[in-house]
């Protein structure tokens, strides 16, 4: 078919430019939508390449496990220790108020 020939069957489909905008439309979402899929995987592959360098850092360097272990550590006797402040904090406060009745 030459080219003139295609230009005609378009002009004798002109009722249907309607769809072709559709089309487009259609067309120019899928488009918009995989780019923010592919930005999302991308975002994605860096963390996991992170995660993957970080317990490669963790393997290969036994003091920085062995600090992590010493920090979680802290941190769960230290969590210990608030949690008990807290009960004593409450239960003063209760005995304030019955002392109050």
């Amino acid at each position: 078919m030459t080219w003139g020939g295609h230009r005609r069957r378009m002009a004798e489909s002109e009722p249907q430019e309607g769809n072709h905008d559709n089309m487009v439309k259609m067309v120019e979402d899928l488009n918009k939508d995989l780019e923010k899929l592919l930005e999302e995987m991308e975002k994605l592959t860096v963390q996991a390449t992170w995660m993957a360098y970080d317990m490669v850092v963790i393997r290969t360097n036994p003091d920085l496990a062995n600090s992590m272990r010493r920090l979680e550590d802290a941190f769960l006797s230290c969590k210990e220790e608030m949690e008990k402040k807290w009960q004593e904090v409450l239960m003063e406060s209760k005995g304030e108020e019955q002392k109050k009745e």
